[in-house]
């Protein structure tokens, strides 16, 4: 018997079984939708969070000023440490595998207001490496740069929902003034609308953000803190790979500049995005891999779908079997009919489940998400290993009726009574 002619044989008795053929198709079909499905949510939740953990900066940690717990150099636990402007140079020299180390000074109690509207907003100050660190994408104008920074300039940059309550709809606030405490701040840029899911001191669509040089001058820290002192250190690793490295070396330069032992993590609370980052990486790779793990079960029932049907098949064709090898049919002819129309189930159901898995998540990838989820992500490296785990279940599912039926006694065959 020829390839073609086997082919047309095994769709003939597919169809002649048609209702058995569709439940077996539709168990291993909706086992690879359920692997595509499952995956592709969790990489989406992954996708999603990474997303917004880049809004809030890129692989930062953002060092906060605390209070010692631990004696060291004869002084006493509990003291108050405050960052100072000679600490950040101290940071960038000793922390090798650190890229910035730049300081940010807030106040929340400026009086904010423009020609047509006022409102209370956080003003911050830093170094201009500030907008590409925290993510400030400018949306209309620019960031403030280094001449603002050395020359003291009053230049503002705002945040996006500050600006439109601080000048009507269709007015451009380029080039408008806007006051701070009275003082006049030349707008130069807006900040483009951005979501953001975390926050150390509210959302940067909220805030006024300044040159660190005017902010210094114009609104210093409060007491207990100095003309000297900032609020926090915000500091970038030259990779991820490398942000251990840098962390321990912010600690340890900071203990020397203030005195306290470097391993008092209470005087220098770190939070650490890039650590935060991969934490949410190893729990959402845990459940990406659990619910394919689920679709796997699935998958597995269906190829024992398939494996059941076939040995009913067997029987059921007994003495058709019989007959076939009475006419000299050889046992690898037998076998290698019951194979390909198990493998011809397996493919053809695996291969519409694929479809019908892709077409869901590109339909539902067309409805408005909710932050923090980026959809239905599909990947290839899903679909390949998908139709892997397909086609060795299939094997394994097709190879034990096809040598059943290989090794039926041909008089045993013939004697053989369906339903005896």
């Amino acid at each position: 018997m020829v390839l073609r002619d086997l082919i047309s044989d095994v769709f003939r008795t597919l169809w002649s079984h048609k209702l058995r053929t569709f439940l077996t198709m539709f168990g291993i079909a909706w086992g690879i939708v359920s692997i595509v499905l499952m995956v592709a949510a969790g990489e989406g939740l992954r996708k999603g969070q990474e997303e917004q953990s880049r809004n809030l900066g890129k692989d930062i940690m953002i060092v906060f000023h605390g209070r010692t717990s631990l004696q060291a150099g004869g002084t006493r636990a509990g003291r108050v440490v405050h960052w100072e402007d000679a600490d950040v140079q101290a940071v960038q020299t000793e922390g090798t595998d650190c890229q910035y180390a730049i300081p940010e000074l807030e106040q929340n109690d400026v009086r904010t207001h423009s020609n047509y509207n006022n409102a209370a907003f956080l003003v911050t100050g830093s170094y201009p490496e500030f907008g590409d660190i925290r993510s400030l994408t400018v949306g209309s104008g620019r960031f403030y740069n280094w001449d603002d920074e050395r020359e003291g300039r009053r230049v503002a940059f705002v945040g996006s929902d500050a600006a439109k309550q601080l000048f009507p709809e269709g007015r451009n606030p380029i080039g408008e003034n806007i006051y701070l405490n009275d003082i006049p701040y030349l707008v130069v840029g807006v900040m483009a609308k951005k979501k953001q899911d975390s926050s150390y001191d509210g959302w940067d669509v909220n805030k006024i953000f300044v040159p660190f040089s005017a902010m210094r001058r114009d609104f210093p820290d409060k007491p207990p803190g100095t003309s000297r002192t900032f609020d926090q250190m915000l500091v970038t690793p030259k990779s991820v790979w490398q942000h251990e490295g840098c962390k321990h070396q912010v600690r340890v330069a900071l203990a020397r500049m203030h005195g306290y032992d470097p391993t008092d993590k209470e005087a220098c609370p770190i939070w650490d995005t890039v650590q935060e980052a991969k934490a949410f990486t190893t729990m959402t790779d845990g459940m990406k891999y659990f619910l394919g793990a689920v679709g796997l079960v699935t998958l597995f029932l269906g190829g024992i779908g398939v494996m059941n049907v076939m040995m009913v098949a067997v029987r059921e064709r007994t003495r058709e079997i019989g007959v076939r090898k009475a006419l000299g049919a050889p046992a690898h002819s037998i076998l290698r009919q019951f194979f390909i129309e198990a493998m011809i189930i397996a493919l053809i159901s695996g291969g519409i489940g694929l479809g019908v898995a892709y077409g869901i998540c590109a339909l539902v990838n067309l409805l408005p998400m909710p932050d923090f989820f980026a959809g239905l992500v599909a990947t290839w490296k899903t679909g390949v290993l998908s139709c892997l785990m397909l086609g060795t279940i299939a094997v394994f599912s097709a190879l034990v009726p096809a040598r059943r039926a290989a090794s039926v006694d041909p008089i045993e065959a013939l004697r053989f009574e369906a339903g005896g």
